[in-house]
């Protein structure tokens, strides 16, 4: 029916011209850096090609297809995954290869900026005593940080968290992203007042100690119902406590 569709529709793609495709997929890889699932829609995209997908740039380093080999190209409607990236795009975002680089993270600073968050409130919130803050009229919005392993997932997590707003709180997810939750997370919620919601990722030192200091909490999750669970719960007053990390001691590998 596909096949059909693109005959019938006459729905053909150039491949001579610089490729242009949508992020379907990104993570962060510990060994490889930022990974990005592209699928190209028009063009070809080639090795060493500089490409720009959201805030991100970079240049087309590593490019490999659905069987896990390396391939030097990648034509229409075929889907490669690519390391070379400043930083984990968006799913959703499309991406263009472009001929200056130069110009290209120009506009990438430009979109930077676009993005700031403005317009946060100093104030310490825990889930824990979320309601009575919200049944005293201290809190109007409730604000989260996400962090997820991979970009799809903390896509959900935050449309998932956004549809718990009702008449006397809204909840904003001012800021999501992929990777372990850092110091500078943890330094946007105590500015914020924000909850860190973490998704099968956890903090690292600094950003656990530093917690500590700026009284910001953390949640971890595996499981993306029971974050929503637990913050829709929150929110109605019926929060009761399950589970508590005690953390025993660390281990530094040598």
């Amino acid at each position: 029916m596909v096949v059909l569709t693109a005959e019938m529709g006459e729905l053909r793609a150039n491949p001579n011209r610089p490729a242009r495709g949508t992020v379907i997929e990104a993570r962060l890889d510990k060994g490889r850096g930022p990974i990005m699932t592209v699928l190209v829609q028009n063009g070809t995209l080639k090795q060493n090609d500089i490409i720009i997908a959201g805030t991100a740039v970079g240049h087309v380093r590593v490019m490999t297809n659905h069987r896990g080999e390396r391939v030097g190209e990648a034509g229409p409607s075929v889907p490669v995954e690519i390391s070379g990236m400043s930083e984990v795009p968006e799913a959703g975002d499309t991406f263009n290869a472009v001929a200056d680089e130069r110009m290209a993270r120009a506009l990438v600073e430009q979109r930077k900026e676009e993005k700031k968050n403005t317009g946060a409130v100093n104030v310490k919130v825990t889930l824990e005593d979320l309601f009575s803050r919200i049944q005293q009229g201290e809190l109007k919005n409730l604000n989260i940080i996400v962090k997820a392993d991979v970009q799809g997932s903390s896509e959900a997590i935050k449309t998932s968290l956004e549809k718990l707003s009702n008449e006397e709180v809204r909840v904003r997810v001012i800021h999501s992203g992929v990777g372990a939750i850092s110091e500078s997370d943890v330094m946007l919620a105590a500015t914020s007042g924000a909850i860190i919601v973490g998704f099968n990722v956890r903090p690292d030192n600094a950003a656990r100690d530093s917690a500590v200091r700026s009284n910001v909490d953390i949640r971890m999750y595996r499981v993306i119902y029971e974050a929503i669970n637990e913050i829709e719960l929150a929110m109605k007053g019926m929060l009761a406590p399950k589970y508590k990390e005690v953390v025993l001691g660390h281990a530094e590998v040598r």
